[in-house]
């Protein structure tokens, strides 16, 4: 639902860009500035702080991608550590609260892991939108003509963010720690 009012915002700035470049490069307000009031610089500046903004936005997803790997690593870990130690008599006293601690942290950590998904995504949408706000500013606006190109490819199937993808792997690892919490919870009545 995000992602489409995202797209309806961003389409509606590509059509203003569009249609009246002139009118939008000379609009002012508190974000932006025209190049009589900056100096002769500002088109030398405004790329260099576009070329800034970009790397920090690719920086955001390499740091999205590295915080689902942390948690596929200690979900997993989580499971691993589990199995082995479950056949083995290592933890003293009753083996269900121990599975219900484990189900209860991987549950956890899961749902942490849907709001980084959820922060990120947010981040780096308001991002892209900075860009191409900046985009307005240069000769050729290279992301706003991905994503138009993307929307008018008739033969291609429908584009699905990644985003959407990333958000089922958490649900799909918290389901053995729900039935690991459901196992542990018939452990402890049936004690």
């Amino acid at each position: 639902m995000q992602d489409e009012q995202f797209d309806a915002t961003l389409e509606q700035d590509s059509k203003q860009n569009i249609e009246s470049p002139s009118t939008n490069l000379s609009q002012e307000n508190a974000y932006t500035t025209s190049e009589a009031v900056y100096g002769k610089e500002f088109k030398q500046h405004l790329l260099e702080q576009y070329k800034m903004y970009v790397e920090m936005a690719d920086r955001i997803s390499s740091r999205r991608v590295q915080i689902g790997s942390f948690y596929t690593s200690i979900l997993s870990a989580l499971l691993a550590l589990l199995s082995i130690t479950g056949n083995k008599e290592l933890f003293q006293g009753p083996q269900s609260f121990v599975l219900l601690t484990v189900s209860i942290l991987g549950l956890c950590l899961c749902l942490a892991w849907i709001a980084n998904i959820n922060s990120y995504k947010q981040l780096n949408s308001l991002k892209f939108r900075v860009i191409h706000e900046m985009e307005a500013y240069l000769p050729f606006a290279c992301y706003d003509r991905e994503w138009q190109i993307l929307k008018e490819d008739k033969n291609r199937r429908k584009y699905i963010r990644l985003t959407a993808i990333e958000q089922y792997i958490p649900i799909i690892i918290a389901v053995p720690y729900f039935f690991l919490l459901i196992y542990s919870f018939m452990k402890m009545l049936g004690q």
